[in-house]
């Protein structure tokens, strides 16, 4: 049996959104909020581009590349200073795991039947394959969490700007 549940994008209102497209966030980086999870990935202007070429998770041997070069992406912005873009490089880390999972569970990563009033579709339909590349990624996003400085920055950058 499906269970009925409504995804939430379709109710999503981007004037609540706190990330906005057309702002360059390492010119404005004040703009930047920390937010759950993935927020304002694809969004953040330099950096959605300059690590979402990177991002890639087709195959367990892609995703150690990609996930490997992110997470030196990770590591210089840190180095840098740069906490929008270290925050951003975990953001999409932790996407690559996601992302993956959801190809892992269900065929083509679709949850929903958008035509059946978005019942969600049968699980464990995905490749198997993609259920490695998660957990590639799963394990460069936790590095990237626990990462001191990383955790110091995300303090310092919430109790400032949030």
């Amino acid at each position: 049996m499906t269970k009925k549940q409504t995804p939430s994008y379709l109710n999503f209102d981007i004037d609540k959104y706190p990330w906005k497209s057309g702002i360059d966030y390492r010119k404005n980086p004040e703009a930047y909020r920390v937010g759950k999870g993935e927020q304002g990935v694809l969004i953040c202007e330099p950096y959605k581009t300059e690590i979402g070429i990177h991002w890639r998770f087709k195959t367990p041997d892609i995703a150690t590349e990609s996930s490997e070069f992110i997470f030196k992406l990770f590591e210089q912005y840190i180095k840098d200073s740069d906490f929008v873009g270290a925050d951003m490089a975990r953001k999409f880390l932790q996407m690559g795991y996601t992302r993956a999972r959801r190809y892992a569970n269900y065929k083509g990563g679709r949850k929903y039947d958008k035509t059946n009033g978005y019942a969600e579709l049968e699980r464990g339909t995905g490749e198997e394959q993609k259920a490695a590349s998660a957990a590639i990624f799963y394990k460069r996003w936790k590095d990237a969490e626990a990462d001191p400085l990383y955790i110091e920055m995300k303090a310092d950058w919430k109790n400032q700007w949030g």
